[in-house]
């Protein structure tokens, strides 16, 4: 599946976050690609409503590496479900195996996440699963494959983590074991993500 390869800063600048982690290029050119400085642009700052929303889109996509066919489909699964459409999106998505694997600290980043589930690093409840995108549910166990633990890349990002970051995830460092306990609440989700504008967006 296509995955975007390019200049990470430019996406950064674009949205003004640094969406793919610290990034000293952003904070030195805290504005959108393209210009020159601060309201250099015609126009700039101006943006309409729809712009708003589809840039929020944009933002989600971007920030945990989906792509726009598969985003739909998730937003589609949030909106047949009871409760607040938005919010019920992000948790499909933070239920995602890649985004798991990523927030328990066995990889630095979902693109690294999603490398080692691709290559058949990563278990769900004792079984090699190397797909992505997979659902987890509330209980499920995921885990480092036993001969992928030594692994320096996945040693190293754990070496760095701070286990207890997320309440609904629960880390064995000893098993190198991660349970899902709960789905999460909107705000254990620290994404600077304003769903809502999504959800305008989709349901014109």
């Amino acid at each position: 599946m296509a995955r975007y390869i390019g200049p990470k800063s430019k996406i950064a600048r674009k949205f003004k976050e640094p969406i793919y982690g610290p990034d000293k290029y952003l904070e030195k050119k805290n504005y959108p690609p393209g210009q020159h400085g601060i309201n250099k642009k015609r126009g700039a700052g101006k943006v309409s409503e729809y712009g708003l929303q589809l840039q929020e889109k944009q933002k989600a996509k971007y920030t945990y590496g989906i792509l726009e066919k598969q985003f739909k489909n998730i937003y589609h699964r949030a909106s047949s479900k009871k409760g607040i459409t938005g919010e019920i999106l992000l948790q499909l998505i933070e239920s995602r195996l890649d985004n798991v694997v990523y927030r328990l600290g066995i990889a630095p980043t979902r693109s690294a996440a999603r490398q080692l589930v691709s290559h058949k690093h990563i278990v769900v409840n004792g079984h090699v699963v190397n797909v992505p995108s997979y659902t987890l549910k509330v209980g499920d166990i995921v885990g480092v494959r036993e001969r992928s633990k030594a692994m320096e890349a996945i040693v190293e990002s754990l070496s760095r983590h701070n286990a207890s970051r997320f309440p609904w995830l629960e880390w064995d460092s000893n098993s190198m074991l991660g349970k899902m306990m709960m789905v999460p609440e909107r705000e254990m989700i620290p994404e600077n993500i304003q769903e809502q504008l999504i959800v305008e967006l989709y349901s014109k």
